[in-house]
């Protein structure tokens, strides 16, 4: 199997043992992802407060773990076709994201920042520009804020069961059209583009220079490795668009009810969150040719 050109950070998301995340539960799981060798740690940031900036701050740091915050658009999150407060609101939690990104110097708050999970409605043509429209014009004050905290947006397409609303690399490009640039830009899941995509490693090429943060788990949402998922094709066009940041496996719980029911899972995907985890990290650093293969 082909290595990367270069070994690359290799990240996990809390999600795999827990949600929510809070001040109460971080530290041990920081110890857990450190303990197990991961270089980097996507923190959710489900609800604004469950995290205290200056104590994750502190926690991060003293793991050694390179930090990348997650939103999660649960019911009344929306930013199209919904009322002013909800509009207000789901921008509100969106910048405390970003406040939380910028206290723990993470580089990305990343996630579906378009409507909650699970929405889905019937779009014509010309519904769509007019509401792709209206979905930048309440996406830019949440990314002038990040412009200014140095923090930059990578919105997340997911697919056709969880969002009617953006699905594709193509439809992500046109929907952020001229808003793109250095703090907003896509963060890919290859979950979804594995079901949305003729080639997965094709649509990281036309993300190109907008790719900000990529998420990685098996087709079944389980560790990577063993899958239907042509991961060396996909390394190789990571490497093509110079993509140099971390892989991080995202995988769920099936023991939290929101949780289970926004991802649709069902059933363990492994033995243990750990194995999970251990296994994925495993497959990934073979592929990349890291020395620190165990």
């Amino acid at each position: 199997m082909p290595a990367s050109s270069r070994p690359r950070a290799l990240g996990v998301n809390t999600w795999v043992w827990t949600s929510p995340l809070t001040d109460a539960n971080l530290p041990g799981l920081l110890d857990t992802v450190a303990g197990l060798g991961f270089d980097a740690v996507e923190l959710p940031l489900e609800q604004v407060g469950d995290l205290d900036p200056a104590r994750t701050a502190a926690a991060v740091a003293a793991s050694g773990l390179v930090p990348y915050v997650v939103g999660a658009m649960a019911p009344g999150r929306d930013l199209v076709a919904t009322d002013a407060a909800t509009v207000a609101g789901t921008q509100d939690y969106l910048r405390g994201c970003v406040d939380l990104a910028a206290a723990l110097g993470a580089s990305s708050v990343c996630g579906p920042f378009y409507a909650r999970t699970g929405r889905v409605w019937q779009l014509g043509a010309a519904e769509r520009d007019a509401a792709y429209d209206e979905w930048r014009g309440h996406l830019a004050p949440v990314a002038d804020h990040a412009a200014a905290a140095g923090v930059a947006i990578g919105i997340e397409p997911l697919n056709r069961y969880e969002t009617s609303f953006l699905n594709t690399v193509d439809q992500a490009l046109t929907a952020l059209g001229p808003m793109l640039g250095p703090h907003l830009g896509l963060a890919l899941d290859t979950y979804h583009l594995g079901i949305e995509e003729r080639s997965s490693a094709d649509a990281v090429r036309r993300a190109g220079r907008h790719l900000v943060h990529v998420q990685v788990c098996g087709n079944d949402r389980g560790a990577p490795g063993g899958d239907q998922t042509d991961w060396p094709a996909l390394l190789a066009a990571l490497d093509e668009v110079g993509y140099d940041g971390a892989l991080n496996i995202e995988s769920f719980t099936p023991d939290n009810a929101a949780i289970a029911v926004a991802a649709s899972i069902w059933r363990p995907l492994a033995d243990s969150p750990d194995d999970l985890a251990r296994d994925g990290l495993a497959f990934l650093r073979s592929l990349d040719g890291d020395p620190r293969v165990r």
